[in-house]
C-alpha cells in the first residue's frame, strides 16, 4: 500500500515537473523578443537623434561657414588705398590726426604739416570748449557744407588747380573746392582728430563717413550731398544717417562695416519741433520759411496710418503754393524713426530753392557794383540786356508780362484769367468775395 502510494507520488511529480518545464520552455521565447524589441526601439530612437543632431551640426557647420566669409570679407575690406571710380584714391590721414592729438609734428611731411596747419585753424574756430562728440562732428559738418563747394572754387580753372587734388585734404583746405572722396577723408580727418572713430564706406563711384558717437552708435554722414559751399545752411538730410535711412539713396557692402541702428543722434531727433496735430504744418513752415528755414522736423502727439496720406498732399500742395508765389524750388520728405517711439515717427520736410546764379563761389563774392559793371560791358559789346542775374534775360520789371499766361503782381504769381476757359474756373459766391478753383486752374481755351 505504502509502495503504491509513492509510486503515485512519484508519478505525479514527474507529470508536475515535465509540465512546468513545458510552460517554461512556451515562455522562453518571450523575453528575447522582448529585449530585441527594446533594442529595435533604441536604435530607432538612436538614429532619430543621429539624424537631428547631423541637422543641427549642419547648421552649425553652415552658421560658422557664414560668420568665417563675413569676417574673411570685413578683413578684405579696403578703405585706405581704394579708388572711387578707378580715379580717386582714398588716402590715409591717421599720422596728422595722431600728430594732432600728440602735438609732436616732427614726423610729419611738409605737405601733411600744411595739411594739420589748416585743419587746426578750422578746429580752432568752430569747437568750443564743453561741446559734445555729437556737437562737435555738427560743428564740422556745418562748416564743410559752407565753406567747400562740389568741385573747384572757380569756373576758370587755375593754374594750381587740377581734378587731382580735390580728395586729399590739403587739397581741399586749400582750394575748398572737393570731390566725395576728398569730403570723406577731410571728415575723417576733423573726427580723428577730434578723438572720434570714423570709417569711411564707399562703393565704386561714391564715398562717405560712418561715425561713433556718445552712445556707442554708428551713424553715416555724407557732407558731400548736402554740400553747397555758398555759405547757405545744411540741410542735415544725409546727416547721421542710420542704415535704415541710408539705404534710401546709398549703397554699400553692410557686412563689411558696423551696423548704424543709432536713432538719438539723427538730425531728426536732435532737431525736431513739437506739433500736436500734422494739420499746424503749413502755417509752421510758412512762419519758418520766411525767416530763411528750409528744413523741419515734428513731432506729433501720435502719429498713425492715417497721417501718412495727409503728409503727403501737404508736400504736394506746398510745391504748388511755392510755385504760385514765384519761389524757384520743389519740397520733399521723409519719415523718421523716433526715439520716443510711442509719438510715432517724426515727419521731415526739406524746402530746397535755387538762387539761379550759376556764379562759382569766386563770382559771388564780387561786390554788386563790379558786377553790374562787368556786365554793362557785355551788353555793351554784344548788343544783349542781361540782368546781373547770369540767368536772367531782359530784365523783366514788377508787373511786366513775363509768360503767356502769367502776370507778375508783388511777390505773388497768379494765373491770367483771361485766356482761362469758362469751364476751367469754379466763382463760388458767399457774400465775402470768389475764389478761382484750384483744380486746372491753369487751363486754357484748348484745355491744355
Amino acid at each position: 500500500m505504502m509502495q503504491k502510494y509513492t509510486e503515485e507520488n512519484t508519478s505525479k511529480r514527474i507529470q508536475s515537473e515535465q509540465s512546468s518545464l513545458k510552460v517554461k520552455r512556451e515562455r522562453r521565447p518571450v523575453l528575447p523578443v522582448l529585449i530585441a524589441l527594446m533594442l529595435v526601439g533604441s536604435l530607432g530612437i538612436q538614429g532619430y537623434l543621429l539624424s537631428e543632431n547631423m541637422k543641427v551640426t549642419a547648421y552649425v557647420a553652415d552658421q560658422q561657414r557664414k560668420e568665417a566669409e563675413a569676417l574673411e570679407q570685413e578683413n578684405t575690406y579696403q578703405e585706405d588705398g581704394y579708388k572711387v571710380g578707378e580715379q580717386y584714391e582714398i588716402r590715409s590721414t591717421k599720422a596728422i590726426s595722431d600728430a594732432y592729438i600728440s602735438g609732436d609734428e616732427s614726423q610729419l611731411s611738409q605737405q601733411d604739416k600744411e595739411t594739420l596747419k589748416m585743419a587746426k585753424e578750422v578746429v580752432d574756430k568752430v569747437i568750443k570748449d564743453g561741446m559734445s562728440n555729437y556737437e562737435k562732428e555738427e560743428a564740422i559738418y556745418t562748416w564743410m557744407v559752407k565753406n567747400i563747394g562740389q568741385g573747384a572754387s572757380t569756373t576758370v580753372k587755375l593754374p594750381t588747380q587740377s581734378g587731382g587734388d580735390q580728395f586729399t585734404p590739403n587739397g581741399v583746405l586749400s582750394g575748398h573746392g572737393a570731390v566725395c572722396v576728398g569730403y570723406a577723408t577731410t571728415f575723417r580727418l576733423f573726427m580723428n582728430m577730434l578723438g572720434m572713430d570714423c570709417h569711411i564706406v564707399h562703393n565704386e563711384y561714391h564715398s562717405w563717413d560712418l561715425v561713433q558717437l556718445d552712445d556707442g552708435e554708428w551713424y553715416h554722414t555724407d557732407v558731400y550731398s548736402d554740400a553747397s559751399g555758398t555759405g547757405k545752411e545744411p540741410s542735415f538730410r544725409n546727416f547721421n544717417m542710420n542704415d535704415a535711412s541710408a539705404s534710401f539713396g546709398h549703397d554699400w557692402d553692410q557686412s563689411a562695416l558696423p551696423e548704424a541702428k543709432g536713432v538719438k543722434y539723427t538730425a531728426a531727433n536732435q532737431k525736431k519741433k513739437d506739433l500736436k496735430q500734422i494739420e499746424e504744418v503749413p502755417a509752421d513752415i510758412k512762419k519758418g520759411f520766411d525767416n530763411g528755414q528750409k528744413v523741419f522736423f515734428y513731432q506729433f502727439d501720435k502719429v498713425t496710418e492715417k497721417d501718412y496720406p495727409v503728409a503727403d498732399y501737404i508736400v504736394t500742395q506746398l510745391q504748388s503754393a511755392l510755385s504760385a508765389s514765384g519761389v524757384d524750388g520743389y519740397v520733399s520728405g521723409s519719415w523718421y524713426l523716433n526715439e520716443d517711439e510711442a509719438r510715432g515717427y517724426i515727419l521731415g520736410l526739406y524746402v530746397e530753392t535755387y538762387d539761379g546764379s550759376g556764379m562759382s563761389e569766386a563770382a559771388q563774392g564780387l561786390s554788386e557794383e563790379r558786377r553790374q559793371a562787368l556786365t554793362d560791358a557785355i551788353n555793351q559789346a554784344f548788343g544783349t540786356e542781361i540782368g546781373i542775374d547770369p540767368y536772367s534775360y531782359g530784365g523783366y520789371e514788377e508787373g511786366e508780362d513775363m509768360n503767356a499766361g502769367e502776370v507778375v503782381e508783388g511777390d505773388m504769381s497768379v494765373p491770367d484769367t483771361d485766356n482761362m476757359s469758362d469751364k476751367s474756373v469754379t466763382v463760388k459766391s458767399d457774400g465775402k468775395g470768389s475764389e478761382v478753383n484750384s483744380a486746372d486752374y491753369y487751363a486754357d481755351e484748348d484745355g491744355e
